[in-house]
């Protein structure tokens, strides 16, 4: 549990930053933008890895919190295609980003309640939980700041399709190859 919880930490610490400590963030970022993006991909990994680590352990003891029914699972792909394309949306700039402000963090919620909706162990409540969690104080603290000046490319109507076109095979390509693979939980058999 220890790896899992400090790979949440980690991950989310770091992701965090502007949430919490949003001069610091400026003050590395200005003394050299390389290296502050080098240290936040680093820490950003170490995170993950030690995620999945503690994943993988904790799933070999469960703690079962709730059960849902199955029929949740059809609840979860259905949620899951809007999640994708909203997480490459960012991207590509077209109206899916003029419409709903932030795209990846909308994603991200969605990605865990839909998990959440079909995953009842101790450790996905915590995973998925937590990640709810930082995205709404995310989207909470980017309303009260002001909006970073960041290059955008022209907003197009064939980005949204882009969007769609991408999300989609991320979409497929998860459900019959990666997550199996990647999570251990493969979606279809």
């Amino acid at each position: 549990m220890l790896s899992f919880i400090f790979g949440l930490v980690l991950f989310l610490g770091i992701h965090s930053i502007s949430i919490f400590a949003e001069s610091l963030r400026d003050r590395l970022a200005a003394k050299n933008l390389i290296a502050w993006k080098g240290f936040y991909a680093l820490i950003s990994i170490m995170g993950v890895i030690l995620i999945g680590k503690g994943y993988a352990e904790l799933r070999l003891e469960p703690t079962l919190i709730y059960v849902t029914p199955f029929w949740f699972r059809h609840i979860t792909y259905l949620v899951m295609l809007p999640a994708m394309i909203l997480f490459v949306a960012p991207y590509f700039p077209g109206r899916i980003g003029q419409f709903i402000k932030h795209p990846q963090l909308m994603a991200v919620k969605l990605w865990a309640i839909s998990h959440l909706l079909v995953n009842g162990m101790l450790a996905d409540v915590i995973l998925f939980g937590s990640f709810i969690i930082w995205a709404i104080l995310d989207i909470i603290s980017m309303k009260k700041r002001e909006p970073r000046p960041i290059p955008r490319l022209k907003v197009s109507k064939i980005n949204d399709l882009i969007s769609v076109v991408i999300g989609i095979a991320l979409a497929v390509v998860m459900i019959f190859f990666l997550h199996g693979k990647l999570i251990g939980m493969p979606l279809l058999g």
